[in-house]
């Protein structure tokens, strides 16, 4: 038996292990990936096995991409996800950076860790969960704002789920809430493998702490932000379900503010039951973030090789 052989099997238990995930990872990842068929054809899952549906379902080309076009919300469910995206990025990369470094300047590990613990619990909240917490502060009747904060200094109540130019503010705190203190966790143990070295060379040389972080965390931790920020990018078109479906209470009042590609298609397929539409979608989804994807690794790439992605 050659080396390699004997590698393989002295790794069998570890490769068992992993069995479950790859399981996993090729049927909810790579066998759906058939199911982009389904946005060319005209699909119709009524009676008989899925199969026999699909082979009988004519074949109707760029049909159902039509969808996006035609209807009077193309615009405005499409400059959402967008904007939404780029806040998501911008304001969640900042803040999750900021509270990685404030977490490493902390001597006290063992107060260091109950704040990573609290601010990393919202992330195993469901969006259900979520959206119960937040009507108990923004509720009319009861809600905690209202009630507990600007009823004693005089203000009129606030009819949170009927405004919907205060979303755009409240759903991006509520995200930046949720998924702050877990992309915090990824910086935090980028900082932690940066050489000790570089900080005490600078601080001999009289460099402040502000000046420490400028030009040693921040550069240092530049190619993990960076594939942090490429991976949202190729998620720009796609937007939380749960955020913007449960937490506004499906509030038709603020439709404006809150509805955004998923939701919409989401809201046709349950009126319409056109399945092909909704793969459509998703498929269109998925080849824009594709293309952004390569396009920003592209970018990157010129500007500096090792920070790229592929």
């Amino acid at each position: 038996m050659g080396r390699r052989g004997r590698v393989l099997i002295r790794n069998v238990p570890l490769l068992i292990m992993t069995l479950p995930g790859l399981l996993l990872l090729l049927a909810f990842h790579y066998l759906p990936i058939g199911g982009i068929l389904i946005a060319f054809k005209d699909f119709s899952y009524a009676g008989g096995s899925l199969l026999k549906n699909f082979a009988n379902s004519p074949w109707v080309g760029l049909k159902n991409f039509s969808f996006f076009i035609q209807t009077p919300d193309a615009f405005i469910i499409t400059r959402n996800t967008i904007l939404y995206n780029l806040a998501f990025i911008v304001l969640g990369t900042g803040t999750a950076v900021l509270m990685a470094i404030a977490f490493n300047e902390l001597r006290n590990r063992k107060l260091a860790k109950l704040y990573q613990t609290t601010l990393l619990l919202p992330y195993f909240l469901s969006w259900i969960a979520v959206s119960y917490l937040f009507y108990g502060f923004l509720s009319v009747d009861m809600g905690i704002l209202n009630n507990s904060i600007l009823k004693p200094l005089g203000i009129a109540p606030i009819a949170w789920y009927s405004e919907a130019n205060l979303w755009p503010f409240i759903l991006v705190f509520v995200n930046i809430w949720k998924y702050a203190g877990y992309n915090c966790i990824v910086y935090l143990a980028a900082i932690i493998g940066i050489d000790h070295d570089y900080y005490e060379a600078a601080a001999l040389d009289g460099a402040s702490k502000w000046q420490q972080v400028r030009f040693i965390t921040i550069p240092s931790i530049s190619p993990v932000i960076i594939l942090m920020v490429l991976l949202a990018i190729g998620r720009m078109f796609f937007a939380d379900f749960g955020l913007f479906y449960q937490v506004p209470l499906n509030s038709g009042a603020i439709f404006n503010t809150t509805n955004v590609i998923d939701t919409y298609v989401y809201r046709a397929l349950m009126n319409s039951g056109d399945i092909s539409m909704s793969s459509a979608a998703s498929t269109f989804q998925s080849f824009v973030g594709f293309v952004l994807v390569v396009l920003s690794n592209w970018i990157v790439r010129r500007i500096d090789k090792e920070k790229a992605i592929f």
